[in-house]
């Protein structure tokens, strides 16, 4: 049902029109998965335009009908999440139970804003002078095209296409190179959903044309808004590129979030948080924990305890059962990761456990004596490598917690109330995990400051991204 090799244009199934393919490969073991069809810059022309003629049709469907097709979506997802969460394993490398817990991550968008499409929105405002009123109403803004990352491949288009879905807009959708087969797994499920042609357009396309894709999304006067997750380098690029035409842009960019454990936290449930934080999808997400500070006088326990949790994980294939930890997701990202740990070393940090390659795995590593001027402190390292700090007062640890560009999320441990405010609100992140990791929902905003991006996903928030609001002022009355 899924071996799909073809891009998804107007509801039909289409090699693209210069006859390119590329070829997909498990990460694993470097295993041809599947020859796919390389779309370049003539079918995303064909996709916009599509979606353009879709729109004139989709904004005006209900949000009743509109709502029928999410819920049928992530129903469908459910549905079919062990044959999605084995292909995503095969293409991507997570553990197989990860990548279940992501498909049903999915569907939870398409039932959340299944709902939230229906609740009316807009206000009444009272006029100064008599004989008027204000009102004000949502109206969809357009195409949405959408670039996505490698790390959680059928969660962010689910997260994208959701909300878009919601306020009327239409989508065209590039995969990342690494994974598109599961993308175009979702475009199936959208398919047998009878959502309307049109409506949802993905396109695979190689490295070597994702660039002239891009370009195309951000110059096409067709194309509304573009919503991009992914690093911050590239994101900068998108948004300046976007911004010759003053085009509406969504960025969910790169992170380096601090972990802080201060001197009253449960130590047991910090480092159980901190295996989750750290060691999910191989320390391959944006809001993992990159900067670890443990308060001195808590550091020896916390610090035994981590590394025995960290032991036990299990490194190999993500579709064999037991397995906690699978690839990098390819060779230039686990030869940067094998540089940062190496320059890290080089600079006097030291090294606890792991710091080897295993086939094209990266072992769990621990890094202790780490310092704020260190490669695994400034970059966002992107693999399952700890790197570990210590601290003497909160002012310090929230000082160095901030003193990064970016601001996606960060997260502590404190069983002092009075603390806990204070920090919650000194940090500078758009999300804060307070004793808890699980910041990523569909009911709740994703999001951040600085140059982790602009705008928010997921929650009611997520319709703003694909919406314009407009001003009625009624005179005469």
């Amino acid at each position: 049902m899924f071996n799909l090799t073809q891009g998804f244009i107007n509801g039909q199934w289409k090699d693209s029109i210069s006859g390119d393919t590329f070829e997909v490969r498990n990460p694993f073991n470097d295993e041809l998965i599947e020859t796919i069809t390389d779309c370049g810059i003539e079918d995303a022309e064909l996709a916009i335009d599509e979606a353009s003629k879709a729109f004139k049709v989709w904004r005006k469907t209900t949000p009743k009908v509109r709502s029928g097709y999410l819920r049928k979506i992530g129903d469908l997802l459910l549905e079919h999440k062990d044959a999605l969460a084995a292909l995503m394993t095969k293409e991507q490398g997570k553990p197989l139970q990860e990548s279940a817990g992501e498909v049903a991550f999915s569907a939870g968008f398409f039932h959340f804003f299944s709902e939230e499409c229906k609740r009316p929105d807009g206000e009444m405002i009272p006029a100064a002078a008599a004989g008027k009123q204000f009102m004000t109403l949502r109206e969809p803004l357009g195409v949405a095209a959408m670039v996505l990352p490698w790390n959680f491949p059928i969660g962010m288009p689910a997260r994208k296409v959701a909300a878009a879905m919601a306020a009327g807009c239409t989508c065209v959708v590039k995969p990342a190179e690494d994974t598109p087969l599961i993308s175009l797994a979702f475009a199936k499920i959208i398919e047998m959903a009878e959502v309307p042609s049109g409506v949802v357009n993905v396109l695979p396309c190689s490295r070597n044309k994702v660039q002239q894709v891009g370009t195309l999304f951000c110059e096409s006067p067709k194309v509304a808004v573009v919503s991009f997750t992914g690093s911050t380098e590239v994101g900068k690029h998108l948004y300046s590129l976007c911004g010759k035409s003053v085009k509406r842009v969504a960025l969910e960019l790169g992170g380096n979030a601090p972990f802080i454990v201060f001197k009253s936290a449960d130590v047991d449930l910090a480092v159980q948080g901190l295996m989750a934080a750290k060691y999910r999808n191989s320390g391959q997400t944006c809001v993992t924990a990159n900067r670890i500070m443990v308060h001195k006088d808590i550091y020896e326990e916390f610090l035994e305890k981590f590394k025995a949790s960290s032991s036990t994980l299990k490194v190999g294939n993500g579709a064999e059962s037991g397995t906690t930890q699978g690839p990098i997701i390819n060779e230039k990202q686990l030869n940067r990761v094998v540089r940062i740990v190496a320059e890290s070393l080089e600079q006097g940090a030291v090294l606890e456990m792991g710091g080897k390659t295993e086939g094209c795995c990266y072992l769990p590593t621990i890094l202790t004596k780490v310092t704020p001027e260190m490669a695994c402190w400034k970059e966002e390292i992107f693999g399952p490598v700890a790197a570990i700090g210590t601290f003497d007062s909160e002012e310090e640890a929230v000082e160095e917690a901030n003193n990064s560009d970016r601001g996606l999320a960060g997260y502590f441990w404190s069983r002092d109330y009075s603390q806990i405010w204070r920090v919650a609100k000194a940090l500078e992140m758009g999300m804060v995990g307070v004793n808890d990791v699980g910041i990523s929902n569909p009911e709740t905003p994703f999001g951040g400051y600085k140059t982790s991006g602009i705008g928010k996903e997921g929650s009611k928030l997520g319709l703003d991204e694909y919406s314009n609001v407009k001003l009625i002022d009624m005179g005469g009355l």
